[in-house]
């Protein structure tokens, strides 16, 4: 599958990246969203290196809704209304499990390890960050023996695999996150991760429009609450 561009113009490119390519090149043999927009820039401006600039990322399993910077100029301004919290961002998740509400927020403090996992802990832990979210059930349904929630969530912080941490503490762990939700069910026909990132708002870095983008989840695992 092969991202699909939303908006382009000089400044910005929106696209949906697909499940499972990464970000950013990861030095492994896999195509990833850089390389492949510097490919798709590359072809409408011939004779010109392409800029692309990574402003955020989403983890290798997870699909969704992302903005690259054609310009330093962008890619500076961009960063700066991600690191600042200035840009909202919603994903909505099959959990394998019960959330304790329909609709809540969940704060916990968090401490990224060894071998690239992140744990809940303390406020009073060296090196603890504060990671809060909110969340909303759209739907719960009970099958093959456990309760399935399909939710959206809504992030105030950008911690390190924050959605999947909080989710597997709450009791309602993201379906086929193996590093969080190791106990988890797997469907052989479905496969893939539960949390896809839908939608993106963000201010135009030149125009200072307000600019929102949506997408629907493409993982089969999601074809449950269709």
């Amino acid at each position: 599958m092969e991202p699909e561009i939303l908006y382009e113009d000089k400044f910005v490119i929106v696209c949906v990246k697909p499940e499972g390519m990464p970000s950013q090149d990861d030095h492994s043999s896999t195509m990833d969203m850089v390389s492949w927009l510097k490919n798709h820039v590359s072809g409408a401006i011939s004779g010109k290196p392409p800029y692309i600039g990574v402003v955020h990322r989403l983890d290798r399993p997870v699909g969704g809704v992302m903005v690259y910077a054609k310009t330093p100029q962008a890619a500076k301004e961009l960063s700066r209304q991600f690191a600042e919290h200035k840009t909202d961002k919603v994903y909505t998740a099959v959990l394998t499990g019960k959330l304790p509400a329909k609709k809540g927020i969940l704060t916990d403090w968090l401490m990224k390890g060894r071998d690239n996992l992140s744990q809940v802990t303390t406020a009073k832990a060296s090196g603890s960050k504060e990671a809060r979210l909110s969340y909303q059930v759209i739907r719960s349904k009970y099958e093959t023996g456990r309760t399935w929630t399909l939710a959206q969530i809504a992030l105030d912080t950008g911690r390190h695999h924050q959605i999947r941490v909080q989710m597997a503490h709450a009791g309602a762990g993201v379906y086929g996150d193996r590093k969080y939700n190791p106990d988890g069910p797997i469907l052989p026909e479905a496969g893939g991760i539960g949390l896809f990132a839908s939608k993106l708002t963000f201010t135009h870095p030149v125009t200072r429009k307000k600019m929102t983008f949506q997408a629907k989840p493409t993982g089969r695992i999601f074809q449950m609450f269709s």
